[in-house]
Order: C-alpha cells, then structure tokens, then sequence
C-alpha cells in the first residue's frame, strides 16, 4: 500500500518532527509527505482556498482521499485499522490524507474526499495533527499485523 500525506505547513526541526520521523521510520509501508505552503499573505477564506488548489495539485493521481476535519467520523484505533484495510482494497492501495491549514481545508478538497477523519471533536493544531496521524496509521498496522503495540 502506498499512502501520501499531504499537508498544509513545513516541520521544522524539534520535538515534533522528531516524533513524526520516529513513526515514519517505524511504518514498513511506502509513505511520501508531500509539504504545501501559500507563502503569499493571503488571509481568511482566499488563503484557505489557495492551500486548497496547492493540495489538489499535490493528490497523486487516482488516488482515494480521506481529509482530516474536526467533522469528520471518528474512530477508535481498532476501528481505525479496519476501515485503512477497507481503503486499502478500495483504493487499489493508492490512499492519500490531507491535512489542511489553520483555516481548515477549501470546499474543493473536502469534495474531493472519500471520507473525512476526525481526531475527536477537539480542535488540533495541523502540524500536532500530521504526528497523529503518523502514530495511528502506525497502530493500525500493528493492529492489522497481530503486532503487540496495540494493547487495548
């Protein structure tokens, strides 16, 4: 399975790249990150429309798209693990998540979308949400492999 995360915002060096290199390294599946950035001083709603054209253009082609919105469905980690393995087959093992800005994403992404993702109903600050997101796709193979991480 091939998946790309694609996300608004550069890691920089410190404690949070470091956790997200950790389960990147950890993860024995092919992963890109592909990093967008409007650096132009748009505000509101037009800067949150144009990470939305940079995201699109980052979307690997036919790939299956599940956004990363506070409204979006959410799972437990057990759960998490079987609807990545539904994807999978779904997508013909080409997965991309988007992770949009402080703004949130564009209208034209969430269209785009299979599905969307929440982490809670909590809001997340999107760069603290691309490490989620790393540990729980690295859960979701432990859970799928019978590997003991997972203790639940």
């Amino acid at each position: 399975m091939a998946i790309t995360i694609i996300a608004v915002g550069r890691l920089k060096s410190g404690p949070l790249k470091e956790l997200a290199d950790e389960y990147r390294r950890r993860l024995p599946l092919p992963l890109e990150i592909r990093e967008v950035e409007e650096r132009r001083p748009f505000a509101g709603a037009e800067r949150k429309q144009r990470e939305g054209g940079l995201i699109l253009a980052a979307l690997p082609k036919g790939a299956l798209v599940v956004a990363l919105d506070e409204r979006g469905k959410a799972y437990d980690s057990a759960d998490f693990a079987r609807q990545l393995a539904a994807w999978r087959r779904q997508s013909g093992d080409n997965l991309a998540f988007v992770i949009g800005g402080a703004d949130g994403l564009a209208p034209a992404v969430l269209e785009k979308s299979a599905q969307r993702l929440a982490f809670g109903a909590m809001t997340w600050p999107h760069l603290l949400a691309r490490v989620m997101l790393l540990e729980q796709l690295y859960r979701a193979h432990t859970i799928l492999t019978g590997h003991p991480y997972h203790r639940a």
